[in-house]
């Protein structure tokens, strides 16, 4: 009978104590997954900044496609508005998609590549992509992580109790371009 008694005791002090390290363990999680989207909006940020002073620097040389510079804009500013992640994420693939036709357009103005004004902003907003870029990848691990949580058993069971719900991965616009044709003669 001592040794019942034991596993009773065993499973009240261990069942409560199991539910409350995952629980922290599920808290912890979604508190990287918070930080990590924290270190992306600071490069968004960097971006949004940006965007408007490319745009006024190449405005007076692609004056026949104003209609792309306002929608770089527009999509600049849908994105720096947006109220939640998931709204940043479908903002931020859409400027990245008006930004790709602008920078597909300034490959025709040759007088453009060689403004340095334009050359330093672009080397800015290159150096920002690419921290976008690392950002975005740390992100996607710690919501994979969390992910893995809120799904699995029996960590899932802890999660559904207490509110814990998927993240949503942020990932790269897919681009529609021709792919490049290579003629080998």
């Amino acid at each position: 009978m001592e040794i019942f008694g034991w596993v009773i005791v065993a499973l009240i002090v261990g069942i409560p104590l199991w539910g409350i390290l995952l629980y922290n363990r599920l808290v912890n999680l979604r508190n990287q997954v918070k930080n990590a989207w924290r270190q992306i909006d600071v490069q968004l940020k960097r971006r949004h900044d940006l965007i408007p002073n490319l745009v006024e620097v190449v405005k007076d040389y692609m004056s026949y496609e104003q209609e792309t510079l306002e929608k770089v804009i527009q999509a600049r500013n849908q994105a720096a508005g947006a109220s939640n992640t998931e709204e940043a994420i479908a903002a931020e693939g859409l400027l990245g998609g008006a930004m790709g036709k602008l920078f597909a357009l300034m490959e025709n103005y040759p007088d453009l590549k060689a403004n340095e004004n334009v050359s330093r902003l672009m080397e800015e907003l290159s150096a920002t992509e690419n921290k976008i870029s690392f950002s975005r990848q740390f992100y996607n691990d710690s919501v994979m992580s969390l992910n893995n949580g809120v799904e699995t058993f029996p960590s899932n069971l802890i999660a559904g109790s207490f509110g814990f719900k998927l993240a949503p991965y942020f990932e790269v616009p897919k681009v529609e371009m021709a792919a490049p044709k290579v003629d080998l003669r």
